[in-house]
């Protein structure tokens, strides 16, 4: 029987069957970071429970933690309570613990991939919705709630209902300034924030195929804002040269081994879908949202649509934008270069692509934040922090940063960000922060015209 990606790799991980009821799937890595642990830990506790399998769990702090003097103690009681928590749980648990300034430390999500971590083949889990990234890799990775995070320190185990399988195929070739979280922002205008839900998506075709690793991981982190359960991307020649002489990867005997076994990890050619899409590269343009979920989005030369519903028009009042208003040469006040979707090493690189010989626009208010210390380590070796320097911009340590607000990156009330994160609903940057979701390229040409500016304009 022809099998998906999808079903090879579940199916591998099946304990048992439940009648009527969910599988009881294995897991082989559960990341854990200081936001959505406590809870799962108390309950450890209190139940006189030892993680089961210690060695496949690794604790990372990233949304609480600040991008600036990370040597210092955290300001914010809350934050640092937080924090601190993790810390001491890992140490009483014998668990792995990257904590801040640790040089393996940054967000849990680009960690991961890059140190090896992250395998294909592997379920992987994390009380984070944005779990989903790890797909890229190759893997089953899904956000799970705090009890499930107990569950499976205490089994390495999980009980989940089998999901749906979809497969996105997007062919041709991507245009001019046109990236992978384009893609993903052109994905959910067409399909909505609901379109995917209850599936497993599969990314397949000429573009996905062209896309480098780090695009990859930006495609599948934004699969869970179309409702999917995760999204995943079949294992290659890319994936396996991305992997080679990772820190965690397999080495040696059992590196040839498990490029044996990945190499098999593709959906079969007459494998069925509950669902397939499909789309064309030569529609996709640099992308805009415009609304307060990720599915509002347009090209960044189009304009706002017409929409008579009263969600619509709160979405619009809370904007302060209407519809049939073009964004092109609108004000912003910050811009913010980071998050698990696109604070990768790349997203470093088109940011400085743009800006280079330039200068940052007054008006603008810059965030540029690594996803990793490696990340930054990266962006010195290349010289890309001199490019930014020169252009005015500072670079600030790794952290989640304002993707969200739970540390001290908040957007103040009112103010348009133009932002590289995955979602833009109301105060996610802050209460009353105005987010429009975007691009690296984007984000670049903002921060120095000050305006929404279409990156094309810049690109030589």
């Amino acid at each position: 029987m022809a099998n998906t990606l999808f079903d090879k790799i579940w199916d591998s991980h099946v304990v048992q069957v439940v009648d009527d009821g969910p599988n009881q799937l294995y897991i082989d890595r559960l990341y854990c970071h200081e936001v959505t642990s406590p809870q799962a830990f108390e309950g450890m506790k209190n139940r006189n429970l030892k993680c089961f399998r210690p060695d496949k769990i690794v604790c990372i702090p990233d949304h609480n933690t600040p991008t600036h003097d990370q040597d210092k103690l955290i300001e914010d009681s809350v934050s640092r309570n937080q924090v601190d928590a993790l810390e001491k749980n890992a140490k009483d648990f014998g668990l792995s613990y990257f904590g801040m300034m640790h040089p393996k430390n940054g967000i849990i999500h680009v960690v991961g991939p890059e140190r090896g971590l992250t395998l294909p083949g592997m379920t992987i889990v994390c009380g984070d919705s944005h779990t989903s990234t790890h797909g890229a890799m190759g893997a089953v990775a899904f956000g799970i709630g705090t009890s499930e995070v107990e569950m499976v320190m205490a089994s390495q185990c999980i009980l989940q209902s089998r999901p749906k399988t979809m497969r996105i195929t997007v062919d041709g070739k991507l245009g001019k300034g046109v990236t992978s979280k384009d893609v993903a922002l052109y994905m959910m205008s067409k399909m909505t924030t609901s379109g995917a839900t209850g599936y497993f998506v599969e990314y397949a075709g000429e573009v996905v195929k062209e896309l480098s690793m780090e695009g990859r991981l930006t495609l599948c982190n934004l699969s869970i804002e179309m409702g999917a359960r995760g999204g995943m991307i079949a294992p290659d020649e890319k994936t396996i040269e991305y992997l080679k002489g990772r820190e965690y990867a397999p080495k040696g005997e059992e590196w040839d081994k498990a490029v044996e076994y990945w190499k098999t990890l593709r959906s079969d050619d007459d494998a069925q879908f509950d669902k397939e899409v499909k789309f064309d590269a030569a529609d996709i343009q640099p992308m805009i949202t415009y609304g307060t979920n990720p599915g509002m989005g347009m090209a960044i030369n189009d304009t706002i649509p017409y929409d008579d519903s009263d969600s619509f028009k709160k979405s619009m009042n809370y904007m302060g934008f209407n519809s049939g208003e073009q964004l092109l040469g609108k004000k912003i006040d910050y811009v913010f270069l980071g998050a698990c979707t696109n604070g990768r090493i790349e997203d470093f690189r088109a940011f400085a692509s743009i800006v280079k010989g330039k200068k940052r626009a007054e008006n603008v208010t810059a965030w540029l934040v690594p996803g990793s210390w490696m990340v930054l380590e990266q962006i010195k070796s290349e010289g890309i922090d001199k490019i930014l320097t020169d252009a005015d911009f500072k670079i600030r340590q790794p952290g989640c940063s304002a993707c969200l607000a739970m540390n001290d990156d908040k957007i103040p009330a009112g103010k348009y960000s133009v932002s590289t994160s995955n979602r833009n609903f109301e105060g996610r940057q802050g209460p009353g922060a105005r987010t429009l979701l975007a691009s690296p390229l984007v984000a670049a040409a903002a921060a120095i015209t000050g305006v929404i500016t279409d990156p094309r304009e810049l690109i030589n």
